[in-house]
């Protein structure tokens, strides 16, 4: 007899509808996001009941009121609403966006105010100055919601534990990470202006000057990025590496709060920062 294993996920109520079924030799499973249309389930607000429901033994009633009895569909509600007085603090709201934006390749508003972002950190915690930045696509897991951002939103966005680290460079070291992404795929960059055609760098600017290959530049980076994260080693040859210990989350977090404190929206625009010619 084969297994069987049923994925509910009920804290996705809130989310479209949404089916998909996979299969494996020894077992088969399904996993069907419900939204409202199901469960009357709106997005969270201030009154739990009013945005989950209530469960009372086996008998979950939606906000739509619709009664569900027994089965994983109370099961799931019953942990999810009991999950939310430990929940509250990452659904404090932290900021605000007038755009959704998302992550793309081979660079895009997400992304671009990632990698300036980096460079903030990088100077504010080190006091040094920081010339260019290099993050990974990979360690930006979901877009940036439009209107209110939560703590989790951020969260979610750079949930690795990932150092932001600070690097001198060599100019030739700087264009040999520019060549490789140039050959194998560009990567979140900060500070830079890159050209490329063919797997090919054609230029590159650093503070809209010529990169130059004799000069040194403070370079904000993640740790993973170190020694052979997505192909990258980054310190070999490094001038200097400072970990500054904090983690990247933290890092975007504090420069978050203290936008939000003087007035400034969350905002990123494409600026061809990276350029591949046809």
């Amino acid at each position: 007899m084969k297994k069987i294993l049923i994925m509910s996920v009920a804290a996705a109520m809130m989310f479209p509808a949404m089916t998909a079924a996979q299969h494996r030799d020894d077992f088969h499973w399904s996993r069907t996001i419900m939204d409202g249309s199901r469960t009357g389930v709106t997005p969270p607000a201030s009154d739990v009941g009013a945005a989950l429901g209530t469960v009372k033994g086996r008998k979950y009633t939606a906000p739509s009121g619709r009664v569900f009895k027994g089965g994983a569909i109370v099961k799931v509600a019953g942990t999810v609403i009991a999950a939310q007085t430990e929940m509250a603090p990452v659904k404090e709201v932290i900021a605000s966006s007038p755009e959704a934006m998302e992550s793309a390749y081979p660079e895009s508003p997400l992304s671009n105010w990632f990698a300036d972002n980096l460079i903030r950190a990088a100077e504010e915690i080190t006091g040094r100055k920081t010339d260019m930045s290099v993050g990974n696509f990979g360690g930006i897991r979901v877009d940036m919601p439009q209107g209110d951002v939560t703590v989790d939103d951020i969260r979610s966005m750079f949930p690795f534990k990932n150092d932001l680290v600070y690097l001198v460079l060599k100019g030739s070291d700087v264009r040999a990470v520019l060549e490789q992404m140039a050959e194998d795929g560009f990567q979140v960059l900060g500070g830079v202006r890159a050209v490329a055609r063919d797997g090919k760098l054609i230029s590159a600017e650093i503070g809209r000057k010529p990169l130059d290959d004799n000069a040194t530049y403070g370079v904000a980076t993640i740790s993973f990025l170190l020694n052979g994260g997505d192909g990258f080693h980054l310190s070999r040859n490094a001038v200097e590496v400072v970990d500054t210990g904090v983690e990247i989350f933290d890092a975007i977090m504090g420069l978050v709060r203290k936008d939000t404190e003087e007035g400034r929206k969350i905002t990123g625009q494409k600026d061809g920062r990276v350029v591949i010619l046809d």
